[in-house]
């Protein structure tokens, strides 16, 4: 296949499918996919509620959107997007893969080339994902149709690397299809691109990446909770550890987001699948996931200790995204720091001027305040950071405090002297 004769349909409009089908318009003949036609109607508009794309970068675009599947027939290769969650027992949740397949299946041609983004265990692409094209289109994996394998890598809300400044792992089902995978996207990357020898170790490369930070910061978050007992400031401790040049700046914090706190469980799964039961991975998912309720817990005691009855007490967590700057709430662990809470009869409030409220809504069942009331609150949860937060700076925020309250940091953003305690 030529590059300069095909047309891409890219499926799934998120955080990852749009910033990408907006550079691919740019070379070619694109369509974008998704299922949600209040999404298409919304960027029809120029307006992104993921805010990964500029409103003059929308309204400049070549790129057509749809959300009819028919529309992507004359489609010859396809990129998919879509989530792959975890379920309420921490397997990996492959539903929307299936079914991006199944949809993509129904337009598959001979000769087209369908590349998968999406997070996945090793071997996903060829062994959960190929057998629905082939049953789905009635065509021949690797004679009629083939694969790729491009491992997402957008980082959402961080504008200093864009897309095209990523360097991008590809991979394709036979050597020629490796070649073209990586050839169409060298067309966009400015950064370049490494093509792995398989589909599977490219699968396999990007759920270590996020493994490995997980690990990282769950070594960090159990030094927190070690230095918390000690008395020591862990902020103070990381500043002078990172005066050696190979020591790694890692911070505590709660681990939420569409990768960190997800991919880990789909190496985890494959892993036991094969007979090897993680020990390392597993144990730092632990860690990382009782940050929510181990503050809860910190507040509460911090707050007794001031003499403030934590039962009916108004509290107000400044931030429920689930990093700063930017309005992606996909597994985000305030959450748990707030069902912390509740479960002591407190009344928590919520402000994010980033995030949709009615996302918040339709997710967690919760309303945020429009601005906080000044004076009124018995504890107050920097819990991310926002730039609108640190503008505010300790004294804007204690300005929401009532006469005796205490201030607690997750982040560590704050002069230590101007908190009751932080992580």
């Amino acid at each position: 296949m030529e590059i300069k004769q095909i047309k891409i349909g890219i499926i799934g409009l998120g955080y990852v499918g749009l910033p990408l089908a907006i550079e691919f318009a740019k070379n070619h003949p694109t369509i974008g996919f998704d299922i949600n036609p209040a999404r298409i109607t919304e960027l029809r508009k120029g307006h992104d509620k993921t805010r990964e794309v500029d409103p003059d970068e929308l309204a400049q675009s070549r790129l057509v959107y749809s959300d009819s599947i028919d529309d992507l027939s004359e489609c010859t290769v396809y990129i998919v997007t879509v989530p792959t969650p975890i379920d309420s027992y921490k397997r990996p949740d492959l539903k929307p893969l299936v079914s991006a397949s199944k949809m993509v299946a129904s337009v598959l041609k001979k000769g087209d080339v369908v590349i998968y983004e999406s997070t996945v265990y090793p071997g996903a692409t060829e062994d959960d994902c190929a057998p629905v094209l082939e049953k789905e289109s009635g065509l021949i994996f690797n004679t009629d149709f083939f694969a790729g394998y491009s491992p997402e890598r957008i980082n959402p809300g961080d504008k200093a690397h864009p897309l095209v400044d990523i360097k991008k792992v590809t991979s394709g089902s036979t050597p020629e299809i490796a070649g073209f995978v990586d050839q169409l996207y060298q067309s966009i990357i400015r950064a370049g691109t490494h093509k792995a020898s398989s589909i599977k170790v490219a699968e396999a490369s990007k759920v270590i990446e996020n493994t490995q930070r997980d690990l990282n910061i769950s070594l960090i978050n159990e030094l927190a909770l070690i230095f918390n007992r000690l008395g020591i400031d862990t902020k103070e401790v990381l500043e002078a550890a990172a005066t050696k040049w190979n020591f790694l700046p890692y911070t505590p914090g709660l681990v939420g987001g569409h990768c960190i706190g997800v991919d880990p469980y789909y190496l985890t799964h494959k892993a036991q699948q094969v007979g090897y039961h993680p020990e390392v991975i597993l144990a730092g998912r632990r860690v990382n996931d009782g940050m929510g309720s181990y503050i809860a817990d910190v507040v509460i005691r911090l707050m007794s200790k001031n003499r403030i009855h934590i039962v009916d007490a108004n509290i107000l967590i400044l931030g429920i995204a689930f990093k700063e700057n930017c309005p992606d709430l996909r597994n985000t662990r305030v959450i748990d720091l707030i069902r912390g809470l509740q479960d002591h009869n407190a009344r928590v409030d919520i402000y994010d001027p980033w995030v949709d409220k009615a996302e918040v809504k339709n997710t967690f069942d919760l309303s945020l305040l429009d601005e906080p009331p000044q004076g009124n609150y018995d504890a107050i949860i920097l819990a991310v950071g926002h730039k609108e937060f640190l503008k505010l700076g300790a004294e804007g925020i204690h300005a929401f405090g009532a006469k005796k309250h205490v201030l607690y940091d997750i982040k560590s953003v704050l002069p230590i002297d101007q908190v009751d305690a932080r992580l």
